[in-house]
């Protein structure tokens, strides 16, 4: 018995064999708990001293920090935009618009993103075409 027959045992049945498929790292696209806002003080503190900007579907507070750090982002879903299952939908999917377009962004920028009722109801590339519209006019793309 081969090794690749060891492995994969439909492989053997087959008599066809399996190769694994290399990846190649091009750039880091994960979004780590470290990119994210965590406390109640930090999404009160870029509410406070940040500029807003608002849509149809979200609405975008954004701040610069003094120590030019790396970007990190809030995510907000309120009760209002519907159930359990629906708000962690859309808080998926903002999360991953905001990874998508990670390398866009400036260093230096602490934003929170909010969901407004009508998100709910909205597309997956409805909401990023806000997202980039909010982002730009908000100055956090490069």
């Amino acid at each position: 018995m081969d090794h690749e027959s060891r492995l994969r045992p439909e492989a053997a049945r087959s008599q066809t064999k399996v190769l694994a498929t290399q990846t190649t790292k091009v750039g880091s696209f994960s979004f780590p708990k470290t990119r994210r806002l965590t406390q109640r003080s930090e999404y009160e503190r870029v509410k406070q001293n940040g500029v807003t900007q608002r849509g149809k579907f979200l609405m975008l507070n954004a701040m610069p920090t003094d120590n030019s750090g790396s970007w990190r982002a809030g995510f907000v879903t309120s009760g209002r935009v519907g159930g359990a299952v629906v708000r962690n939908r859309v808080r998926r999917r903002l999360r991953e618009i905001v990874r998508r377009h990670q390398h866009e962004l400036r260093q230096g920028v602490w934003f929170v993103i909010i969901a407004r009722y009508d998100a709910a109801a909205a597309s997956y590339d409805a909401l990023e075409d806000e997202w980039l519209r909010l982002a730009r006019r908000a100055s956090i793309l490069v």
